[in-house]
């Protein structure tokens, strides 16, 4: 066994003849516990989050979408589908219309999105499975229908059902003339809805699905779009048929992936992750001067065993290694014990969640706050944790020769 280590070992296990340094090491290993249990619990939440607006925004989102870089529509023609289609990995492809316009519903109205889709579109979303009422169907036969998001149909009061009071749409006419009539300034079209869905609100506010025939009709398109929508199959390498959709339909168009569509918001909630990480960082480092204290302290009290160590012939670095090994033992312990705390307490909640969100009475997605803990996390907790430990117990460690240089022998 190193001697180093079984020395601060022994000093690390034994009881000082000063009881207030037992304390203050006690307090010293607390400190260190209880700001890396905060880091991994922290994190662990933050995770939990992340995943779960992700999973959120992947029910709406398509993993791959083509749109224009210039202008907003495009002929669908332009986009060589079929080629598309034949790329390895690629299950499900639609086309998508998006559109600004007015709904109307007995007396309430709203501005909304409406986006018409393809007949795959049902396959490869999850909107479907985020309904918060109705069920989810945009077209049966020759009849259309619209799915809303619920703020729409919270703006709207719309009703299920109700097949006496249609939602009537309005857009701008291409040709019209917007100072006359208003049958000549915007064209209309009357649609029922089959379905709420609720997912984000940056959704649930905007949009309308509803099929792409019904919205060429309302804009008096014939096979224009503004983008097509891909859906990917599960484990494949989504970077390389990135590259091949972009080499298949040129510089013309931009192709991007769930993280590009949402760029901005991912990088939010990962700024905000590490902010949060440096800020408990620094509170980690306020509770590691209690291992400057205690190691001080140890010092001081084992001035005589210092003594005996130079009298047997101990060099000044031996008796820094020592101590500076003691003040790494204050933090392993800390870190590891931190770490095994944090894990219960991010288990205990993933298993039974029992911190909640809200009342009984809550509209949250979830009903208790998400975990989701990442080895990778514990990992960088543990480096960061030795690293203030390590700089902590620098300091005194590098005084020693200050205590009695005469008692010490030289390197």
């Amino acid at each position: 066994m190193n001697f180093s280590f079984y020395i601060a070992r022994r000093y690390f296990k034994s009881r000082k003849s000063h009881n207030v340094i037992n304390i203050i090491s006690a307090i010293s290993v607390a400190g260190v516990t209880i700001g890396t249990m905060a880091l991994i619990v922290v994190l662990s939440v933050f995770n939990g989050f992340e995943q779960l607006v992700v999973s959120l925004f992947n029910s709406f989102n398509p993993d791959m979408q083509i749109t224009i870089r210039e202008g907003k529509g495009f002929p669908a023609t332009d986009i060589p589908q079929d080629l598309l289609r034949e790329i390895p990995g690629v299950l499900y492809l639609t086309e998508v219309l998006e559109e600004n316009a007015l709904m109307k519903y007995k007396d309430k109205q709203a501005i909304v999105t409406l986006k018409g889709v393809g007949a795959d579109y049902q396959r490869m979303t999850g909107v479907d499975t985020m309904m918060a009422e109705g069920r989810f169907l945009l077209e049966s036969g020759e009849h259309d229908f619209t799915v809303l998001g619920y703020g729409v149909a919270y703006y709207l009061n719309a009703n299920l059902g109700d097949y006496l009071n249609p939602i009537t749409v309005f857009v701008p006419t291409r040709t019209g003339n917007i100072g006359g009539a208003l049958d000549q300034a915007f064209s209309q079209e009357i649609i029922f809805p089959t379905g709420f869905f609720s997912i984000q609100q940056e959704f649930d506010i905007k949009y309308a699905l509803m099929p792409i025939r019904f919205v060429r009709k309302l804009l008096d398109y014939n096979n224009e779009i503004t983008s097509i929508e891909i859906k990917l199959a599960d484990g494949t390498d989504q970077r390389k048929i990135q590259q091949q959709i972009e080499a298949a339909v040129g510089e013309k168009f931009t192709v991007k992936n769930r993280f590009q569509q949402q760029e901005l918001l991912y990088n939010i909630m990962k700024s905000e992750k590490y902010a949060i990480f440096l800020i408990l960082t620094f509170i980690l480092l306020l509770a590691t001067f209690n291992v400057v204290g205690s190691l001080s302290m140890l010092i001081l009290d084992k001035k005589k065993d210092i003594a005996v160590l130079q009298s047997m012939g101990a060099t000044m670095k031996l008796i820094k290694r020592i101590f500076m090994t003691e003040g790494m033992l204050i933090s392993i312990t800390g870190a590891l014990s931190g770490m095994i705390l944090g894990g219960v307490v991010c288990w205990i909640q993933q298993t039974y969640g029992l911190i909640r969100m809200g009342g009984p009475n809550s509209t949250f997605v979830v009903d208790s706050y998400p975990v989701q803990m990442q080895p990778l996390d514990f990992l960088l907790v543990f480096i960061t944790v030795m690293l203030i430990g390590y700089l902590a117990a620098w300091y005194p460690v590098h005084n020693i020769r200050k205590l009695n240089t005469s008692m010490v022998k030289p390197d």
